[in-house]
């Protein structure tokens, strides 16, 4: 009997998942209002520039660059979002509504821990790609060794995105 008893509260003791569950929605929402409020504040600055007649000399940087990092926000708020339903997924419940072939999407389907995982480590890939994107728009190269540098850090970046597609394809 007691060990059914701790067997059940065992058991039990997984719906704590519902809190990561809850905070990682939340964070994830608020990091795609935060996003989207960043994209507006270009828009906002855009039409302020062209509507002025102004053009301000570093103008084209400075909106590339805002727009990276508010697509950088959006990736980690679908690292988030990926997080939140595969944990729910694995220690609570399947989501009828995703399973429906008709209303959901396979996308965020998780079956397992390293199902999950990849899923996230791929997403975060793509976020320390943009990162790194964003970061070279603001480097200012002196020497051809500098450019050459910049070229095989893309090259680089390009094989281990070709790679990365490969994983888990036969």
């Amino acid at each position: 009997m007691i060990e059914k008893l701790f067997e059940n509260l065992m058991w039990k003791s997984r719906l704590f998942i519902l809190l990561a569950v809850v905070f990682g929605l939340i964070g994830s929402v608020i990091l795609f209002i935060v996003a989207s409020v960043d994209i507006y504040e270009v828009l906002s600055y855009t039409l302020n520039v062209y509507l002025n007649g102004l053009h301000p000399e570093d103008f084209h940087e400075v909106i590339v660059s805002k727009i990276i990092g508010a697509v950088d926000l959006y990736l980690i708020a679908i690292v988030m979002l990926i997080f939140a339903f595969g944990i729910y997924e694995l220690f609570i419940s399947k989501i009828e509504v995703a399973e429906n072939k008709e209303t959901g999407s396979n996308i965020l389907a998780i079956s397992s821990l390293d199902q999950l995982k990849d899923k996230i480590a791929k997403v975060i890939i793509m976020v320390l790609v943009v990162g790194f994107f964003q970061r070279v728009l603001h480097m200012k190269y002196t020497s051809a060794l500098e450019m050459l540098y910049f070229a095989l850090s893309i090259m680089v970046l390009a094989i281990g995105l070709y790679f990365l597609g490969k994983v888990g394809k036969k």
